[in-house]
């Protein structure tokens, strides 16, 4: 039987793709077919294929099981804007049942898929929609991406709270110290760790150039709720 998660962060720019692909390249060295997923994309390149999403190449490079790219990214836009934006300046409307059917197709395939969302996680996706009713359509648990900055204490804890209240489970979090300078780290992790109530999956270290394989030996899977 697979299982899948859903990857949120507390922000744009926290890391999500990154520990999409770690987790990917952590499934993999465990014997098993992982597959990723990033159903929107935006800041795409226009090419003569069609549109070219750097975070949708590193999660298909970083899995071991091969899937169509309308598959793994049903909707790519050019502008790097919220989603809605981009899709209405495209003239389409992000439809969640598009998404969910590309992740029933996915899901068949292999043993483990990890969905990666777009931006935080009530970011809008058409006038109705947000990335939370995104996660609830495909009914995943949810592992949490905390970018390590100023701020992060208060991004953290609303974030946890609103995928509570969606009705989610929360399977994990991982900590991202995307701010190599940032005052008081152990202390805000802490922090963190006594009031999320999920296993913290891995620590992070900042890197100027990170890659999936090396953040992998940071995880631990075997954590998740």
């Amino acid at each position: 039987m697979s299982t899948a998660y859903f990857v949120t962060g507390t922000d744009t720019g926290v890391g999500k793709t990154l520990v999409s692909c770690a987790l990917l390249r952590a499934f993999v060295a465990q014997g098993k077919k992982a597959l990723g997923m990033k159903p929107i994309a935006a800041g795409c390149q226009v090419v003569a294929e069609g549109m070219d999403c750097e975070d949708v190449e590193r999660l298909m490079a970083a899995g071991n099981v091969a899937a169509p790219r309308a598959g793994v990214n049903p909707y790519a836009f050019q502008p790097a804007i919220a989603p809605h934006i981009a899709a209405a300046q495209a003239g389409v409307e992000i439809s969640l049942e598009r998404i969910a059917e590309a992740f029933a197709r996915l899901n068949g395939l292999a043993d483990v898929v990890v969905v990666e969302g777009v931006g935080g996680w009530r970011v809008p996706l058409n006038d109705r929609e947000d990335t939370a009713d995104m996660a609830r359509r495909l009914g995943l648990p949810v592992i949490l991406v905390v970018g390590m900055r100023l701020g992060c204490l208060s991004h953290a804890l609303l974030t946890a709270q609103a995928i509570e209240a969606s009705g989610l489970r929360l399977a994990g979090w991982v900590a991202n110290r995307i701010d190599p300078l940032m005052p008081a780290f152990e202390e805000n992790l802490q922090a963190l760790e006594s009031r999320l109530v999920v296993p913290l999956l891995g620590v992070l270290p900042y890197s100027a150039t990170p890659d999936a394989d090396s953040a992998s030996q940071y995880l631990h899977t075997d954590r998740l709720a």
